[in-house]
């Protein structure tokens, strides 16, 4: 289990408008695992610091380059699971306070790019660490980065930890799954509840560490003065409702307050994982008050080198295709372009513990033309099996008889 915590350092007061956040983070071990892989991280990019709730809820004013508040899922076994979700911290931070913070002229194109750049390099660190330390081959981490810049946060996900937003007492789910049920849940394949009670639920399609590059799903939302941002490993969301934790949040308005009540909600229903809450609480002059009837959904963020490449409409066709027979590239419902289009799900890269099962799914989709291609590269074989056979027949009649004759 980590958390870092260093003394956070005041942002000098400005004349302009600016993001007020509450904030607090938190992880505990669960009532089932004996250590914790889980790591969280809340840092202010302006001031450098990483920020530390030795009191409770810390307030930090945004400052020119923005917060970041991550969360890490380690797994591997051993220390294995632990050290890949650590490194995965250390690096994203350090590769955001070097590269990002030494931007001249920060746009949102130059942050979403670089959290993609610091995920890639924390998975190209973690993956090459393993590889010189074979026990812990196979180390790998969920991470899901979001950071905020200007009233907008920006998340960069890879794996099944998760980031919802709260806003006007509805809880919003902003980040996809990248797991075996979700995948057939998009493609329509199977019902959110028979994904909820599936062995197999935790089973994901992607993490930092274990494969050499990786994929990053990255989404953006716009921040409303009152918005609440929880982001948490599966040691929450894999156990509580989505109504739990939207109750827990209606009610809580102080973050400390209300990580640990998800905690404790968390280990009522058996804490049978590690499980780790950052909320962050939006206010300040520098937002707006939410529209009435403003969408809040899972966004793509068009950046390339990411998932929002495996999600571009495709060109449109005569006749439509069956879900089951575009796996790995269905049509998600909580999918969305920025401009509101609807999407098809990425094409994750499968690891090893999935193949199988994935194949399946996708074999039984085109059954059918299999099937006939198979009879019809077989008719040369039968028509050659049927020579034969008259041939051999004419041998054996031919024998007979001069067998008779003799």
């Amino acid at each position: 289990m980590t958390s870092f915590a260093l003394h956070p350092t005041p942002v000098p007061p400005d004349a302009d408008p600016r993001v007020v956040v509450r904030l607090y983070g938190a992880t505990d071990v669960g009532h089932t695992r004996e250590h914790n892989e889980d790591t969280f991280l809340v840092a202010d990019l302006e001031a450098n610091v990483i920020v530390a709730f030795e009191h409770g809820s810390e307030t930090r004013t945004e400052g020119v380059h923005g917060l970041l508040f991550m969360v890490a899922d380690g797994m591997g076994g051993a220390a294995a699971g632990e050290i890949a979700s650590e490194m995965a911290a250390h690096v994203v931070y350090d590769e955001l306070r070097t590269r990002w913070r030494s931007v001249e002229q920060p746009s949102p194109d130059v942050f979403a790019a670089a959290l993609r750049d610091a995920a890639e390099t924390a998975n190209a660190r973690i993956h090459a660490f393993a590889k010189q330390h074979p026990e812990h081959r196979g180390m790998g981490t969920t991470a899901t980065i979001a950071g905020l810049f200007g009233d907008r946060v920006y998340i960069a996900q890879v794996g099944d930890s998760r980031a919802y937003l709260l806003r006007d007492d509805k809880l919003i789910l902003l980040t996809r799954d990248q797991s075996l049920m979700q995948r057939l849940v998009d493609a329509g394949e199977i019902s959110e509840e028979q994904a909820e009670a599936s062995e197999r639920r935790n089973i994901i399609l992607q993490a930092l560490g274990p494969e050499p590059t990786v994929r990053i799903d990255l989404t953006h939302q716009q921040i409303r003065h009152g918005d609440t941002l929880i982001v948490c490993s599966d040691g929450l969301s894999g156990v509580a409702r989505l109504r739990d934790i939207e109750e827990a949040a209606q009610e809580e308005r102080d973050p400390a307050v209300l990580c640990h009540r998800l905690i404790a909600k968390a280990n009522e229903l058996g804490g049978p994982d590690n499980i780790t809450v950052v909320v962050a609480r939006f206010e300040g002059d520098g937002l707006q008050v939410a529209p009435a009837g403003e969408v809040v959904a899972r966004t793509v963020y068009p950046l390339r080198g990411t998932l929002a490449d495996d999600e571009r409409p495709p060109a449109r066709e005569a006749r439509p295709v069956s879900p089951s027979a575009t796996m790995p590239g269905a049509v998600s419902p909580l999918a969305a372009s920025p401009l509101g289009d609807p999407l098809p799900s990425p094409g994750f890269p499968v690891l090893d513990t999935t193949r199988a099962a994935t194949g399946r799914a996708e074999g039984s989709s085109s059954g059918a033309r299999g099937s006939a291609d198979r009879q019809q590269r077989a008719l040369p074989i039968m028509v050659l099996l049927v020579l034969l056979g008259v041939v051999a027949a004419g041998w054996i009649l031919l024998q007979l008889f001069t067998r008779g004759d003799g």
